[in-house]
């Protein structure tokens, strides 16, 4: 069981995952970082010097501010942190979506490749590209 773990474990597949988990856990931290400390306080400021990170609504009680709530172990929706939460996943998934784009674009396309058939002028079968006579009617192919 131990060999069938290592021969697992050694699979380029299960260790390109892991490099694009630690990846992806550290480029999560660098979002989180741009929305909580670049974006979002202008956009606060925009707005009348709002915190995106203190709106919420009490379930139950009063409190002010959210540390507060907290102190007091009050039940609260904090709808500002999923705002912020919302706008890290847009710029991640908008970044994703760049990068998928451009691996896309960086493979070759199956109309570049050369065709591996050609269809013969004569019986219209099919027949390989680099054939020079039609094995069907024993035409010549004229070079292309």
């Amino acid at each position: 069981m131990l060999k069938e773990f290592k021969e697992f474990i050694a699979r380029g597949n299960v260790l390109d995952l892991a490099v694009a988990v630690i990846l992806g856990a550290a480029f999560g931290k660098i979002v989180t970082s741009l929305v909580n400390d670049i974006l979002m306080p202008p956009i606060g400021m925009f707005m009348g010097g709002l915190d995106f990170a203190s709106l919420f609504v009490p379930l139950r009680g009063n409190p002010a501010t959210l540390a507060e709530a907290k102190a007091a172990s009050l039940p609260t929706i904090n709808y500002g942190q999923f705002i912020q939460v919302a706008i890290e996943f847009l710029i991640i998934a908008i970044v994703v979506f760049l990068i998928v784009k451009a691996i896309n674009r960086m493979k070759r396309r199956p109309e570049d490749l050369p065709p591996e058939v050609k269809a013969c002028a004569y019986c219209y079968s099919s027949i390989p590209a680099q054939a020079t006579r039609c094995p069907q009617c024993t035409s010549e192919l004229v070079a292309v």
